[in-house]
C-alpha cells in the first residue's frame, strides 16, 4: 500500500500509513523505506526527505541498493547535489539509474558541463541517459551539441525511442536541420513509433510548420492514426505562423466537428490566425465564445492575441481600452510592446508614449525601452524630454547595449 501510493498518490498518504504501521509495533523493512524515499522525492519536500534518511541510517539500512538510489534521487531532485555526490561517491557499485538521476541533478541545478561529463564517465548507458542530456542541453540553449550527441547515440547503436524523436525535431526545426527531421521522419515510421505514440506525431507536425513545409505538415497530421487536442493545435498554430489564419479558424470548426473539444490553447492559436489574417469580428467572436460556449475564461495570451489583432487593425485606441479592462492579472511587457507597434504603425503618438513608458516601468533594466522613448521626443525636437530621458538611465544606472544610442 505504501509503495502504491508513493508511484501513484496522493503520496501523504504513504506516510499516513508508516506512522500507522510504526504505531502497531511493525517495523519497517528496507521496502518500506525506499517508497518513501520516492515520495518525498515526488513532493519535493527536502526537509521530510531528510527525515527520511535519519529513518534510513537508524535503522541501518543505508547499503541497500533501492534505498541509495532513493536517497540520490531525493536530493538530486531538490537541488542537493552536494549531499548526493556523498552517498554516490560512496557506492560501489552504480547502476545507470543512480548515474542518470546524478546526470539530470547536475542538470536540472543548471551545471550541464557537469551533467556532461559524468555522462562521458559513463561505462554503460541506457537509450534514458542519451535523452536526459540531449534534452538538458537543448533547454541549455546548447542545440549543436544536443544534434551532435544525438548523431553520436546513433554512431553507437543505439535505436531512439518516442521520447528521443520529441525531443531532437524541435531541434531540427531550430537548427534548420531539415534534412535530419526527413531521416527521423522516415525512422519514426519504419520503427513504429509514428503509430504507437501520438506525441511523435505532433512533433512531426510541429517540425515541419516551423521547416515552412506546411503541406507537409497538414499531410503527416492527415495520416495520423490518433490524434488529440494537442494535435489540433500544433496544425492550428502553424497555419498562423505561415499565414494561413484563414485555415486555421476554419479548421477549428473541423476540429469541433470531429468531436474534440478545444481547450485554452487551441483559441490562443486560433486568435493568432485571426490576427495574422486581419479577421477582426472573428476574432471578437472567439474571445466572447470562449466563456459562452466552452466555459474557457480568457489567460494573458488570449487578451494578448487580441490587442495584436486589433492594432493590427488600427483600432488601437480600442486595444488600450481592453489592456485597460482586461481580468486575468496585469498587462505584461509583450501586451505593451504590441501595442507600441501597432501606435507607431498607425501614427498614434499619444498613445505609444503611455505605451513606452509603461514599458519602462516594468523593464526598468531594459535600455532599448528608454532608447526608443527618447527617439520618439527627438522626432518631435522636445530636446528637454530627450534631457529628462538620459538623466533617468544614468539615476538607474541604465546601460546602453551596442548598437544604440540616445539622440542628443
Amino acid at each position: 500500500m505504501i509503495k502504491g501510493y508513493s508511484l501513484n498518490g496522493p503520496f501523504e498518504e504513504s506516510f499516513r500509513l508508516f506512522s500507522s504501521m510504526k504505531n502497531r509495533g511493525i517495523w519497517p523493512d528496507e521496502y518500506t523505506l525506499a517508497p518513501l524515499l520516492k515520495a518525498c522525492s515526488s513532493l519535493g519536500v527536502l526537509q521530510l526527505g531528510k527525515c527520511m534518511h535519519k529513518e534510513v541510517l537508524v535503522v541501518g539500512f543505508e547499503g541497500f541498493s533501492a534505498i541509495r538510489i532513493g536517497v540520490i534521487e531525493l536530493y538530486s531532485s531538490c537541488g542537493v547535489m552536494e549531499d548526493a555526490e556523498k552517498v554516490f561517491d560512496e557506492m560501489y557499485q552504480r547502476d545507470v539509474i543512480v548515474w542518470n538521476l546524478m546526470i539530470h541533478g547536475f542538470c536540472k541545478r543548471g551545471d550541464v558541463d557537469m551533467g556532461l561529463c559524468l555522462f562521458r564517465q559513463m561505462r554503460k548507458r541506457s537509450v534514458v541517459s542519451w535523452n536526459i542530456m540531449i534534452s538538458c542541453l537543448a533547454q541549455s540553449r546548447r542545440d549543436s551539441e544536443a544534434l551532435g550527441l544525438f548523431h553520436d547515440m546513433l554512431d553507437w547503436g543505439f535505436k531512439p525511442d518516442e521520447a528521443t524523436v520529441v525531443t531532437v525535431l524541435p531541434i531540427c526545426a531550430r537548427l534548420g536541420s531539415v534534412d535530419v527531421g526527413k531521416w527521423i521522419h522516415s525512422y519514426a515510421k519504419s520503427s513504429g513509433l509514428y503509430r504507437d505514440f501520438v506525441a511523435v506525431g505532433n512533433a512531426l507536425v510541429d517540425f515541419y510548420n516551423k521547416s515552412g513545409m506546411f503541406e507537409t505538415a497538414r499531410r503527416v497530421f492527415d495520416e495520423m492514426p490518433r490524434k488529440n487536442v494537442i494535435s489540433w493545435n500544433t496544425l492550428i498554430s502553424g497555419l498562423a505562423l505561415n499565414g494561413n489564419g484563414e485555415l486555421g479558424v476554419e479548421l477549428l470548426e473541423e476540429m469541433m466537428n470531429e468531436g474534440v473539444r478545444p481547450n485554452d490553447a487551441t483559441f490562443v492559436g486560433v486568435l493568432s490566425c485571426c490576427a495574422h489574417a486581419g479577421l477582426f469580428e472573428r476574432g471578437r467572436e472567439l474571445l466572447a465564445s470562449m466563456v459562452e460556449h466552452h466555459q474557457i475564461e480568457p489567460k494573458l495570451e488570449h487578451y494578448g492575441c487580441m490587442v495584436d489583432l486589433l492594432g493590427r487593425s488600427g483600432c488601437v485606441r480600442e486595444a488600450y481600452d481592453l489592456i485597460r479592462i482586461m481580468p486575468g492579472g496585469a498587462p505584461n511587457a509583450a501586451l505593451w510592446g504590441s501595442l507600441l507597434s501597432a501606435c507607431r504603425t498607425h501614427g498614434d503618438v499619444e498613445l505609444a508614449h503611455l505605451a513606452v513608458k509603461e514599458l519602462i516601468d516594468l523593464e526598468p533594466w531594459n535600455s532599448g525601452n528608454y532608447v526608443l522613448l527618447s527617439n520618439m521626443y527627438a522626432e518631435e525636437e522636445r530636446w528637454d524630454k530627450v534631457a529628462n530621458v538620459r538623466g533617468m538611465m544614468r539615476e538607474k544606472n541604465v546601460k546602453k547595449t551596442p548598437g544604440q544610442s540616445v539622440i542628443g
